[in-house]
């Protein structure tokens, strides 16, 4: 059967998405993704600080992102995406976090479901979702399990049931990044054999409920808050066995590459205000004889040393990038052992250097700098909310166990 004989075939099966759709652009290349990202980014640059600090959540900039056809990036050429290098979506991250960090993470969760999809969905499930991804849908996540009221530590795991009516799915979900704005939302449970498994629900379907309850100081219009599941029937058609993408593929480190790339944004994001404030404004404290802060010669290293940072960082996402390129082409256990390794060296620099960068900007531009129209500390609240996703301080381990123990990763959702 032809992909588009299966892609009629199964549009007549699936419900389809509630959610009007925004028609994306047609990207082919490195150079054309990059390019539109960059232009996309000097546009959500001017509203950001009014969405952060007024809560508007963006649905109509991610309209924008998706519509540029941003979204379709990492999608296989032969499904009609321009399958880029994950050094440049890495870097596509960094570009639209460093216009406004919250619209920059949405898409994180969207593109590890384009990798899984391509890469274990059958004929028929890449058809028709990969086909509807190119033409402008996203998917956003219902993965993280809610606690059991009254307990801290115990779950409430999803289970992904079959059933002689379809697939059946109960169960609540938090941190649903994306899944407020989405066509289709990848909810992860357990199957009857204790597997991880995904099911595909479209927006609107009957069951799915989707809660704004959101309330972090940081990432405030990423709307990451609650999934009710109450009895959602779904067709085989949306359910995908994603424990093989862990276990065949370098699936932690996909989803772990777009994180580096936010933090980065943010890092620079911070990096820019500073340099800017301290070219425009005045330092309240000055050495005698230095009308300006940008003749102080300890703002002046201390600048140079977040921009050697930063370039640090910058040239480390690179490498994981080109790690994880080659572990997609030969994902052999040691391949992508290192593509792990790789991508974890670099969120350790990223999540310092965004810490870093926004902390010294009010350290170096002084008491003005600290007044609410600049907003400023959106830097620091996002990068402190972001980098709070995984445990950074597990990944040293990871590292020095690999070196000294000869110990490779195992691929999870945090590594």
């Amino acid at each position: 059967m032809s992909a588009l004989a299966a892609s009629i075939e199964v549009r007549a099966e699936l419900p389809r998405t509630a959610r009007r759709v925004e028609l994306a652009q047609r990207l082919r290349s490195d150079a054309e993704v990059l390019e539109a990202a960059q232009r996309v980014a000097k546009s959500l640059a001017e509203g950001a600080a009014a969405r952060d600090s007024q809560r508007l959540l963006p649905e109509r900039e991610l309209d924008q992102v998706s519509g540029a056809g941003l979204w379709a990036m990492n999608l296989p050429r032969a499904h009609g995406g321009a399958a880029v290098s994950y050094a440049t979506v890495a870097r596509v991250f960094a570009i639209l976090s460093a216009a406004d960090a919250s619209i920059g993470q949405v898409q994180q969760n969207h593109n590890s479901a384009v990798f899984w999809l391509s890469t274990i969905g059958s004929e028929a499930q890449k058809a028709f979702f990969l086909g509807e991804i190119l033409r402008g849908c996203r998917f956003g996540n219902a993965n993280v399990d809610a606690p059991r009221d009254g307990a801290v530590h115990p779950l409430q795991i999803v289970q992904i049931e079959r059933t002689r009516r379809g697939w059946l799915l109960r169960g609540e979900k938090i941190y649903a990044t994306g899944a407020l704005f989405a066509h289709y939302v990848s909810a992860i449970g357990l199957n009857a054999a204790g597997e991880k498994t995904v099911a595909i629900i479209p927006a609107g379907t009957p069951g799915l409920t989707i809660e704004d309850d959101w309330q972090s100081f940081g990432q405030r219009t990423t709307a990451s808050g609650r999934v009710h599941l109450d009895d959602v029937l779904l067709p085989d058609l949306c359910v995908l066995p994603i424990h093989r993408a862990y276990s065949e593929q370098p699936m932690g480190a996909v989803s772990q590459i777009s994180h580096v790339g936010i933090d980065l944004g943010i890092a620079q994001a911070a990096l820019d205000d500073t340099v800017r404030f301290l070219r425009e404004h005045a330092s309240i404290a000055q050495p005698a004889g230095a009308p300006r802060a940008i003749v102080d010669a300890l703002v002046i290293a201390q600048v140079g040393e977040i921009q050697i940072r930063l370039h640090a960082a910058e040239a480390m996402t690179q490498r994981a990038g080109l790690a994880l390129d080659e572990a997609i082409a030969r994902p052999d256990r040691e391949r992508r052992a290192a593509a792990s390794l790789a991508v974890a060296e670099a969120k350790v620099l990223t999540s310092e250097i965004a810490l870093h960068a926004s902390s010294k900007l009010f350290e170096l531009c002084g008491t003005r700098a600290a007044q609410a129209p600049h907003a400023f500390d959106r830097h620091w609240r996002n990068a402190r909310v972001h980098t709070l996703h995984d445990p950074v301080r597990h990944k040293f381990t990871v590292v020095g166990d690999h070196l000294l123990n000869g110990i490779l990763p195992e691929s999870a959702g945090a590594l």
